[in-house]
């Protein structure tokens, strides 16, 4: 017991050392300042000549890497890239794909299937013959050898 009472009280002293410690740090923060905010700054307008205004050229162009030379080009060859990637690839190769016919032949066997069900029924035969199999074929372990074996059906 006084083991347990002994750890509690080293445990009290830490923790208010660590909110005496936290205190102080915080104290010793300085504060953030701001800059100034746009109603206390003005920005002049850059004068536009006549030049400037009938030969525009593009402050901060970023080619997308079709052309790094001509801004109409590159802009031209990246729709270009995109509509055929985009439309013709994805969209028609999309419907192109779903619509190919059955190669793996499943719609066939399971409409066979079906048939095969409906002519048995119709005839009052076995859905499935219990001698599809020939039982002479079949070899099975006899009660000696499965012992104690388990055997789930």
């Amino acid at each position: 017991m006084s083991a347990l009472f002994r750890v509690t009280s080293r445990a009290v002293a830490l923790q208010r050392s660590l909110v005496a410690n936290q205190a102080a740090t915080l104290r010793a923060c300085r504060s953030i300042k701001t800059s100034p905010k746009k109603d206390e700054t003005i920005a002049a307008p850059a004068s536009v000549t006549t030049e400037d205004f009938a030969n525009p050229s593009p402050k901060n162009w970023m080619s997308y890497g079709f052309d790094y030379k001509d801004q109409a080009e590159d802009r031209k060859a990246t729709k270009a890239t995109f509509f055929v990637t985009v439309t013709l690839c994805l969209v028609w190769g999309t419907f192109y794909w779903s619509y190919l016919p059955d190669t793996q032949i499943r719609d066939w066997a399971q409409r066979e299937g079906f048939l095969e069900l409906r002519r048995r029924e119709q005839a009052g035969v076995d859905l499935v013959s219990p001698d599809y199999v020939d039982p002479a074929s079949i070899s099975l372990p006899s009660d000696e050898d499965l012992a104690n074996t388990e055997i789930i059906i």
